[in-house]
């Protein structure tokens, strides 16, 4: 049994780049991997630009009665210049006039006869917005292997990127074991339960915009489990099975893993839950044998499949983790096993456990905003102690 640590270190120190990339338009880049370094083809902004309303003059004319010659809106060039004692009426985005240094907001001024207004405090800032002074032509905005977010997709559009290349996905299998399971849309027998695990995994998938496959239940069955997955690894590059990876009289998934030729890295982890987690490759593919129950296999999809995922995009994935103080005191029993409890994190910051039976306990992540970790050998957590918090 080795230590998560190490094994998420053996899961990424294996994982290689798909080297494919594809096209998209930007209404398909959200959640995507870029594949290309992108460049601004503008200076931004590229104008001296108003950020505010108001009427661009010279400082030096600022206390003087100051004569209207033109009203600009945002998207129109000025036709005159600024001189003394002249000012143009501009809106916020506007071109700034040739001669103008500063923009008085217009609730500070006001008008004193027809065409003029007057400057009514002691001071003002510039108010502009100056070209250039964000981002230069020829800069790099945007690095290669970004995980594109929304205001990503913002600076893409900015600067007229709206065909990135990307990263292809990874082809993702999802295969559930056992007798005891059937589908959703079946009422369950004596003894059965629905199979939950695989639509959660695909749910997970689909959240990295990962279309993976849904291959099905594999019975208990040998054959039909080394077929399953021998098909699986054939057609996609990642194949995920839960269930049949502990200790039982029909857990043979990681002997079948085996099988088809996967090389298994490791089979258990000091970690709870998911110790009974396995991982395999086999030249550039790989698998994972992960725990049948749905708490374990939401968990070791999370810190172990969704690195390697995004690793195989170019991607390096830095989940978001806070160090938060603990609400109350939490006591474990045992303490060999890091252990990773669902965990409410209230308004002022604060860790909460939740009703939690254990990692059957599907229903338990519903109420959760994170993943609370517990050190290894580590019983008690008291009142304002500190843990390290993954937030999901």
């Amino acid at each position: 049994m080795i230590s998560y640590d190490i094994a998420l270190q053996k899961v990424l120190n294996n994982t290689m780049s798909l080297a494919e990339t594809e096209i998209v338009t930007l209404d398909a880049a959200l959640g995507r991997v870029l594949a290309m370094d992108v460049v601004s083809d503008m200076d931004m902004p590229p104008f001296d630009k108003s950020a505010v309303d108001g009427y661009a003059c010279r400082r030096q004319d600022i206390y003087n009665e100051l004569k209207i010659v033109e009203v600009v809106p945002a998207g129109k060039a000025p036709q005159y210049n600024v001189s003394e004692n002249l000012c143009i009426k501009i809106m916020t985005g506007a071109m700034v006039p040739q001669g103008a240094d500063c923009v008085l907001m217009v609730e500070h001024t006001e008008k004193t006869k027809e065409g003029h207004i007057r400057f009514l405090k002691s001071d003002t800032q510039n108010n502009i917005a100056y070209k250039a002074e964000d981002v230069k032509r020829g800069a790099l905005v945007l690095q290669k292997g970004i995980l594109l977010n929304p205001e990503h997709v913002a600076v893409l559009a900015s600067v007229g990127c709206f065909e990135p290349q990307v990263s292809i996905m990874p082809r993702l299998s999802i295969i559930s074991t056992g007798d005891e399971l059937v589908e959703p849309y079946e009422v369950p027998g004596l003894s059965q339960i629905r199979n939950s695990n695989s639509w959660q995994l695909l749910a997970q998938a689909q959240q990295m915009k990962i279309k993976a496959v849904y291959g099905g239940i594999a019975r208990d069955n040998e054959e039909v489990t080394y077929q399953m997955i021998n098909k699986a690894a054939e057609e996609n590059d990642v194949v995920l099975l839960t269930g049949g990876v502990s200790m039982g009289d029909y857990d043979f998934v990681p002997e079948m893993i085996k099988k088809t030729g996967f090389e298994i890295l490791f089979r258990t982890m000091a970690i709870q839950p998911g110790k009974p987690t396995v991982f395999g490759m086999k030249g550039k593919k790989f698998c994972f044998g992960l725990p049948g129950n749905p708490v374990a296999s939401f968990v070791i999809f999370e810190l172990m499949v969704k690195p390697l995922l995004y690793k195989m995009m170019g991607h390096q994935f830095v989940p978001r983790i806070l160090s938060l103080p603990f609400a109350h005191d939490f006591r474990r029993r045992a303490a060999e096993r890091l252990s990773v409890i669902p965990v409410v994190v209230n308004r002022e910051g604060f860790v909460t456990t939740i009703d939690y039976h254990g990692s059957a306990h599907i229903h338990a992540l519903i109420g959760a905003n994170g993943l609370a970790f517990i050190p290894i050998g580590k019983t008690t957590v008291g009142k304002g102690e500190l843990v390290d918090v993954r937030l999901i």
